[in-house]
């Protein structure tokens, strides 16, 4: 029998960058799945604050050189490689100069978020779904965390649908605290409608009042996770009325098996 395939996406991870309880999760659950007999494989954005000497990243030559359109204009993705220390796992990363060159993650040095990060996000959601095309490599179960990876599910089940790579993935959303979306630029749902999307199709990532982001993954996820013991009201307002799997917080004690036994559970499915 196979081993079942898991993509983990997550837009933070130890050691290479360390903003949230996404970042600690990212890094132990890939390694405990792995442990536990399923393939890994793991994508983030190469952010500028990541030493790519001392992590040992390098190009990999045969998947770099796709062009991500965003908003019209086409940006070059590179992918790069680094061995997770302790480990017999890679890490690949979505780089672009334009977009992950600077020395700040989310917000520059005066702690204001940076005007383009919706660009951003949508570059590494679709550069993701790209690069994993380029792998031919077919996952099982995707598991998308953080608010920058929130419009994976989006695209899943809308522009890539009729992807035979994508066909069977089960898709996992975890519910973290933070998020950019009060900051993201108005032109958000037309900036995000690739692939011949309409603006309109995004109506489950807006409420009449700004973006919503968790709400609209939420909406296009097979199962959910509450990563945070705090998220927003609204947030949990949508989570108590989708009807799909959902697991309720865990604490560190607790959430890698409770993880793994969900994974098994959708896949089972």
């Amino acid at each position: 029998m196979s081993k079942k395939r898991v993509l983990i996406v997550t837009q933070e991870m130890e050691p290479y960058t360390s903003l949230s309880i996404a970042s600690k999760i990212a890094r132990k659950l890939p390694q405990y799945v792995q442990e536990h007999g399923m393939e890994i494989r793991v994508l983030m954005p190469r952010f500028g604050v990541i030493n790519e000497r001392r992590h040992r990243l390098h190009e990999v030559v045969r998947l770099s050189g796709m062009n991500i359109i965003v908003d019209d204009d086409d940006y070059p993705l590179i992918i790069k490689v680094a061995s997770l220390p302790g480990t017999r796992m890679q890490v690949y990363f979505l780089d672009n100069e334009e977009f992950f060159k600077r020395k700040q993650v989310f917000d520059d040095a005066k702690g204001k978020p940076f005007d383009d990060n919706a660009d951003r996000m949508i570059f590494f959601c679709k550069g993701v779904l790209e690069t994993v095309k380029k792998f031919g490599w077919a996952p099982d179960l995707i598991h998308c965390h953080g608010w920058m990876t929130s419009l994976i599910p989006f695209y899943l089940k809308e522009a890539y649908q009729n992807e035979p790579i994508f066909q069977n993935s089960k898709i996992v959303y975890s519910v973290y605290g933070e998020s950019q979306e009060e900051h993201l630029s108005d032109r958000f749902s037309q900036k995000a409608s690739i692939n011949n999307l309409q603006p309109e199709d995004l109506k489950a990532y807006q409420n009449g009042k700004g973006i919503t982001l968790h709400e609209g993954a939420s909406e296009y996820s097979d199962a959910l996770i509450v990563g945070s013991e705090e998220i927003g009201a609204p947030v949990k307002k949508k989570l108590g009325k989708v009807k799909k799997p959902i697991l309720e917080f865990q604490d560190e004690e607790n959430y890698l098996p409770a993880y793994l036994e969900f994974y098994r559970e959708l896949l089972a499915t």
